[in-house]
C-alpha cells in the first residue's frame, strides 16, 4: 500500500512538471539584425560615372575565383577576397577612390566598411548580378579546358 502510494505521489509530480512545462513559452529566438552598412550601395549610374575615371578608382572584387568565373565581372579589377580582406588591405593602393565588388554587394559593404575603418578612400559597393539586371554590361572569363595528361607506353 504504501509502495502504491509513493508511486502515486511520484507519477504526479512528475505529470505536474511535465504540464507546467509545456504550458511555459520557450523564449523566442533572437532574430539576426540586418547588416546596415556605412559604405552606399552604387546603382549602375553611379558606377559607370565613377569608372569615367579610371586612373581615379581601383575595382576590389571580393568574390571566390569561381564566382567571378561563373557570373562575370568588370575588365579590369584587383581580387582580394572576402575572408581575406583584412590581411590583404597591405596590398591595396591607396591613392585611389577603392569600389568593392561582390554579386549583390553584400559582402561587397562589409569588405568597403571594413577598408573605411583601416583608412582607405571608398566610393561604395556594388553588385555584380544587381549592374547586369540593371543593363550594365559584365566581361565574361572563359576557364582554361582542363589538361590531360598524356599516357606514356
Amino acid at each position: 500500500m504504501k509502495a502504491a502510494t509513493v508511486l502515486t505521489a511520484a507519477a504526479l509530480i512528475l505529470s505536474t512538471g511535465l504540464a507546467w512545462a509545456q504550458q511555459t513559452p520557450a523564449a523566442p529566438a533572437a532574430a539576426a539584425e540586418p547588416y546596415k552598412a556605412i559604405t552606399q550601395k552604387l546603382n549602375r549610374q553611379q558606377l559607370d560615372g565613377l569608372l569615367t575615371y579610371p586612373d581615379q578608382v581601383l575595382l576590389v572584387d571580393v568574390r571566390r575565383p569561381d564566382e567571378i568565373t561563373a557570373i562575370g565581372g568588370f575588365p579590369t579589377y584587383l581580387s582580394v577576397q572576402a575572408k581575406d580582406i583584412e590581411s590583404g588591405a597591405v596590398f591595396i593602393p591607396r591613392d585611389r577612390s577603392l569600389i568593392t565588388i561582390s554579386n549583390h554587394a553584400g559582402r561587397a559593404l562589409k569588405a568597403a566598411d571594413a577598408l573605411l575603418a583601416k583608412g582607405f578612400k571608398v566610393a561604395g559597393a556594388v553588385g555584380v548580378q544587381d549592374y547586369e539586371a540593371e543593363g550594365g554590361k559584365l566581361t565574361r572569363i572563359a576557364a582554361p579546358a582542363p589538361k590531360v595528361a598524356a599516357v606514356t607506353k
